[in-house]
């Protein structure tokens, strides 16, 4: 497939406090819960994180000091709550897994993507860079599974829309197993003019499709890729597709059709970034 080449942008202390022992109450409005081990411990060691409340179970309170005594994130004077099982999993949503550990924290501040997009500079790069583009994927466990992969495999950023994407929950936080803390997570409010954005950035979008002539293996692509996906059932949409430059899809054996998005897009991560399928610099 061939676009016009790309346009060019013109501009490119922790405190501590002992703890204490509490009946549960809920966290302030908007504040969301943090649960697990690797989600709380990574939430913790993230120095742009703003903590308003510790809580651990009696049996993981030594654990729980231990991650409160090296965290860089903001924490509450407070410091760290103990509690029985039952009262934490009043705080929590039903069914949370939280091992023992969960945090109350303020969202971590928004990134703009022309302004991610300008500090990654105009130079080809020698090694392969990749964005991961979601198109109204709305389970949080996938959007949490593609985090981690998108960490596993060095991807630059994650870019979902406004509206119809999931919401950075507890469960979506718990799935990345801490990915949240390491990968940008970055909000569009139209997903279509970001992908041109995108491409005025250097970057070519791949769009997976079950339909597509040609497989991930097939392709020669560039140096830069932003690897786009649809949501679950639905695929990509239309106008997504329409702004992809390639398409393509991810050889399946059996009679199976496709693959969940979050297995699609390890899959497809592992494609991109493994040596075999590294391109030279286009």
């Amino acid at each position: 497939m061939h676009r016009r080449a790309p346009r060019v942008h013109a501009d490119r202390p922790a405190t501590r406090a002992p703890d204490v022992r509490v009946r549960a109450k809920a966290a302030p409005a908007g504040v969301p819960w943090i649960y697990g081990r690797h989600a709380v411990e990574a939430a913790l060691a993230n120095p742009a994180r703003r903590c308003r409340r510790l809580v651990a179970l009696r049996e993981t309170e030594s654990e729980a000091r231990a991650l409160l005594a090296s965290a860089r994130a903001s924490m509450p004077q407070s410091g760290l709550e103990t509690m029985d099982r039952h009262s934490l999993e009043k705080l929590l949503p039903p069914g949370a897994v939280h091992q023992g550990l969960a945090i109350a924290t303020d969202a971590l501040p928004g990134l703009d993507l022309e302004t991610f997009l300008a500090a990654l500079g105009k130079d080809a790069p020698a090694e392969r860079q990749i964005l991961i583009v979601l198109d109204q994927v709305t389970d949080p466990h996938n959007v949490g599974a593609i985090l981690r992969s998108a960490a596993a495999f060095a991807a630059l950023a994650v870019i979902v829309p406004e509206h119809g994407a999931a919401p950075v929950t507890g469960a979506l936080a718990k799935a990345a197993s801490g990915a949240l803390e390491l990968v940008p997570l970055l909000r569009v409010s139209n997903l279509a003019r970001a992908l041109e954005h995108i491409k005025q950035g250097g970057f070519w979008c791949l769009g997976l499709a079950e339909d597509a002539d040609q497989s991930l293996d097939e392709l020669d692509l560039p140096s830069r890729i932003a690897l786009v996906l649809g949501g679950e059932g639905e695929g990509l949409r239309r106008l997504t597709r329409e702004h992809c430059d390639f398409l393509s899809r991810v050889p399946i054996r059996g009679g199976f059709v496709s693959l969940n998005v979050s297995n699609a897009a390890a899959v497809a991560l592992y494609a991109l970034s493994h040596p075999a399928t590294r391109p030279t610099t286009r």
